[in-house]
């Protein structure tokens, strides 16, 4: 699967969505989620808390190794993906659809996101 063009990437492997509805989604990027392997449990902020761009706000715990959760931008966190806590495989199995993660109200956005082609060529070196 390509990474999609619409998000935008972090450097910790995280993707971000434009805003609807004044948030927008957070979730693994299929690299991230390969890398892992098999997640299994899923921590993840709760509604409401504050989370800042390129600090852990969680973590995923795969059958291989436990890894932080990072935001890829800072601001409030107005949802959180109850299905992916409930089936964690989801991640997995879809981590551009079904498996997001957490939905933030954007308060500041770094500049070092990275578009899909910078994301792609970043994981290929």
């Amino acid at each position: 699967m390509s990474n999609p063009q619409q998000l935008r990437y972090s450097k910790e492997h995280e993707w971000l969505s434009d805003a609807v509805d004044g948030a927008s989604t957070v979730g693994i990027t299929e690299h991230a989620a390969n890398a892992l392997g098999d997640v299994v449990f899923v921590q993840l902020p709760d509604v409401g808390d504050s989370v800042t761009a390129g600090e852990t706000c969680g973590e995923l715990e795969s059958t291989k190794s436990v890894s932080d959760l990072y935001s890829p931008v800072s601001g409030e966190v107005t949802e959180v993906n109850e299905d992916v806590v409930n089936d964690p495989s989801l991640v997995n199995s879809a981590p551009f659809e079904g498996g997001w993660l957490f939905k933030v109200r954007v308060t500041d956005e770094p500049a070092d996101l990275l578009s899909a082609d910078e994301y792609t060529a970043f994981t290929a070196g």
